[in-house]
């Protein structure tokens, strides 16, 4: 019962090895390419089991994906590694399309050429665009209409796995999630940014009136969500996991503010992101009846829990920032780390 976890080091992907680990008795291979976001120290406790390896490998890689699944016999492939900041893919795009799309049919192809019983393809609610005040949440159906080159990479990508599906009868599913938090979160994101900003007195910088509405969903829901589309869900299908709670950003970090004890007077508007969308929300009723999937963790408790979480952890969260945690890699693996 093995199983790959593509960028099974970064957030959501450390995540979904530790709930594997305590859920399944599943043996997981972990695949990361260790590129600024991708963190060993995350899943450390994780890589002593037995039950989990570790492999360095960039997945726009074609011959070492190809030996990954020639070398290796996966009943399954959870695919999470992909370039995911907004703010990075308008700088630059062409990583995102490098690792989203071309990565993404790397895999595909390896699927087919092997008989993988299992792809989940790992997207975003991103890939739907902009919904207005008052406009029903998305579902399933909804046109694909992304906004960033981001998005619009994730749809690329959702794409080819449905072409997969149709042309070759590969049995993948798609999920789509809404904005995850929890623990071992990147700290360039929202809720890490301004809680470590809100620990140390620094400006919490929000993107113009801080009225964009985000739909947020605790990261082990999602984990729980994923599981569920694993072993229930239909070849060809795409299931919304969202977490049923649509916040203003502005109101996301007053909680943060009141949760760390942190002065209003460090919240700071600043100019708006280009493109930015202006509201998602997810009907997640599909995933609900097909799935018998829906997210427990309220958000109340939820960000509390983060917070105590970047508090009791400061360790992490400071080989993050000054760069430290990439020799995690050298120290442990006995190879250069590639960048």
């Amino acid at each position: 019962m093995k199983v790959m976890v593509t960028g099974g080091a970064g957030f959501i992907g450390s995540n979904l090895v530790r709930y594997l680990l305590n859920n399944t008795a599943m043996d997981i291979v972990i695949v990361d390419s260790l590129t600024y976001a991708g963190n060993l120290e995350s899943i450390s406790d994780c890589l002593k089991s037995d039950r989990v390896s570790f492999n360095h490998v960039d997945i726009s890689d074609k011959i070492a994906v190809d030996f990954l699944f020639t070398s290796t016999n996966f009943v399954g492939v959870f695919h999470l590694a992909a370039e995911s900041h907004v703010d990075r893919s308008i700088v630059d795009s062409s990583p995102f399309y490098n690792t989203n799309v071309i990565g993404t049919l790397n895999l595909l192809d390896n699927v087919v050429k092997h008989n993988t019983p299992r792809f989940v393809h790992v997207s975003t609610d991103e890939v739907y665009g902009s919904l207005t005040t008052g406009e029903a949440p998305f579902t399933e159906t909804n046109l694909l209409l992304p906004s960033s080159p981001y998005a619009a990479s994730k749809a690329a990508s959702d794409l080819l796995v449905r072409s997969y599906v149709v042309t070759h009868g590969a049995d993948c599913v798609i999920t789509r999630c809404s904005n995850n938090y929890g623990p071992y979160q990147f700290p360039e994101k929202l809720i890490p940014l301004m809680i470590l900003n809100a620990f140390e007195g620094r400006e919490l910088p929000v993107y113009g009136d801080g009225q964009q509405v985000r739909d947020w969903i605790h990261v082990e829901d999602h984990c729980a969500g994923l599981l569920a589309a694993f072993s229930l869900g239909k070849a060809g299908e795409v299931y919304n996991l969202g977490g049923i709670t649509e916040l203003q950003n502005m109101e996301v970090v007053r909680s943060i503010v009141t949760l760390t004890g942190a002065s209003d007077e460090l919240i700071t508007r600043v100019t708006d992101r280009k493109g930015h969308d202006r509201r998602y929300a997810m009907d997640i009723s599909k995933a609900t009846t097909q799935l018998n999937w829906r997210p427990i963790v309220g958000f109340a408790v939820g960000l509390k829990n983060t917070v105590d979480w970047y508090s009791a952890n400061k360790e992490w969260t400071n080989h993050v920032r000054t760069g430290e945690y990439k020799l995690f890699y050298e120290k442990n693996y006995n190879a250069k780390f590639k960048e």
